[in-house]
């Protein structure tokens, strides 16, 4: 749900570039931010040399408009919302517009993600503006500040929490904030005349409202607020919600970007109306200069992708809450190599996803099941199950990774899963597809070892038990992309 207010608020500024391109006039670029509540965040950054912009996004499960006006009961209604009252940010976005023109990248931070934050230690990190913000309202309070200037200091805090939390996480400086909550979310999609998804299944969850069938549809802004709030029922939970949130965005991000939602200037005035009472703006950006790098962006992409995990459904220190443990070291090594990839162009680096290659397995040795083991690690790691059997070709001194090409990034996405195996050509391989051939000295995932590579990487951390089979971080897809691909 917040996630989708992310989505909007890319699609905003996005807007904005397309706005100069389709002949809008600049006046109307200038609206978009006179209107736009602003808040102050002296944390943020300022531009790192390479003259990139990185943008924190976060969607709030807040029952209030961007300038605090409580939503009418009608909309409530509409959005499924409910009337209590909070301040959870469960969608969380960073996203690096490059100086370059090349593409950009979005990267998500589960909603449950494990971290530490100022002031409150190891907690959730879509609790700590929140939690930051209703202890410093509380503090003031009792001082004897008045309670609405109270309320603001406290907001402020929460924000500030919040954005250097993330640069902790991620060893990214935040240069930009932006902020939408859940109505903002639906009226931007509906000011952009709905947004196209496609389900693998039907699903229907009455806690969400998402009620659909499978196959592509084109959703309005209740319904895509749906879809992107529901994480009961999925396979993966909260990490399949992110997969929705980030396929909404990279639909919408297409519409925008290639122009053909924008050029009129009533979808214009309806967007203009949904972000001025939806979206919260840091304040201090030069809106030109930010103009001129989305316009080179417009001919790009927008990589969408979600930080590593080291188990989706693990337990908080204190063994009360359930969360997502991550290792913020292998994030921090994570984010600098995708955005490297970024800054050199590779987007298909970017844009590869697991379930773009069939893993095929074959055993090597005596050992019985490790094979189908072993198959079974690599499908629940996104990538397509394939042929599992034993090794009917010549044996083989090690394990290894046979494909196509040595280069082939799916190849080299499972030797990494697998534990850092070689990737060896085999021209008899077919493109998207690679063979795993499991050796006597496999001591990988599957292989049922106490001291594999997976079992050591989960133990480098303080998370207890590890789920060392949880999904990897993987780009979903980019927003140059038409038809992305169905999810669950």
């Amino acid at each position: 749900m917040p996630e989708q207010r992310v989505t909007r608020v890319i699609a905003t500024v996005a807007a904005v570039a397309v706005v100069l391109v389709t002949g809008v006039a600049w006046s109307k670029v200038r609206a978009f931010e006179d209107g736009i509540y602003h808040v102050f965040a002296p944390s943020l950054g300022h531009g790192g040399d390479d003259g990139a912009i990185d943008i924190l996004l976060v969607g709030m499960d807040s029952r209030t408009d961007a300038h605090g006006n409580p939503l009418s009961a009608q909309e409530l209604a509409s959005l499924r919302a409910g009337d209590e009252t909070a301040t959870n940010t469960d969608t969380i976005i960073l996203v690096r517009i490059p100086d370059n023109g090349k593409s950009a990248t979005a990267i998500s931070i589960p909603r449950d993600t494990y971290v530490s934050a100022p002031g409150l230690g190891k907690t959730k990190i879509n609790g700590v503006y929140g939690q930051t913000k209703e202890e410093k309202r509380v503090s003031l309070v009792e001082s004897g500040m008045a309670p609405n200037e109270a309320e603001r200091e406290g907001t402020e805090a929460g924000r500030e929490a919040l954005i250097k939390t993330v640069a902790d996480l991620t060893g990214v400086t935040v240069d930009h904030y932006a902020e939408i909550g859940l109505l903002g979310f639906s009226l931007i999609t509906d000011a952009l005349g709905g947004v196209n998804v496609c389900l693998k299944e039907p699903v229907y969850e009455p806690l969400s409202g998402a009620d659909f069938p499978a196959g592509w549809q084109k959703l309005n802004g209740p319904q895509a607020l749906s879809f992107v709030r529901q994480r009961h029922e999925l396979p993966r939970g909260d990490l399949d919600r992110v997969v929705r949130q980030q396929v909404v965005m990279a639909s919408l991000a297409h519409q925008v970007i290639s122009g053909k939602t924008l050029s009129s200037p009533a979808t214009m005035n309806r967007l203009q109306q949904a972000i001025q009472r939806s979206v919260v703006l840091s304040s201090g950006w030069d809106i030109m200069d930010f103009v001129n790098q989305l316009q080179k962006l417009a001919g790009g992409k927008i990589a969408f992708a979600t930080i590593p995990v080291l188990d989706e459904s693990g337990w908080s220190d204190d063994g009360m809450h359930s969360v997502v443990r991550v290792d913020p070291h292998q994030v921090q090594d994570w984010v600098a190599g995708l955005l490297h990839n970024q800054a050199q162009g590779k987007t298909e680096e970017l844009a590869y996803t697991p379930n773009k290659t069939t893993a095929n397995v074959v055993n090597d040795t005596d050992i019985n099941g490790l094979a189908a083991s072993v198959s079974e690690v690599l499908t629940s790691k996104g990538f397509a199950a394939g042929t599992v059997g034993n090794n009917d070709a010549a044996h083989v001194a090690a394990s290894q990774v046979q494909a196509a090409k040595a280069d082939d990034l799916g190849a080299q996405a499972v030797a990494k899963d697998l534990g850092g195996l070689p990737v060896i050509t085999n021209k008899s391989v077919p493109p998207g597809s690679v063979r795993v051939v499991l050796a006597n000295d496999y001591t990988g995932p599957g292989a049922g070892l106490s001291d594999g590579p997976a079992t050591m990487a989960a133990n480098s951390t303080n998370s207890g038990s590890a789920n060392t089979n949880a999904p990897p971080p993987s780009p979903i897809l980019t927003a140059g992309s038409e038809h992305p691909e169905c999810v669950n």
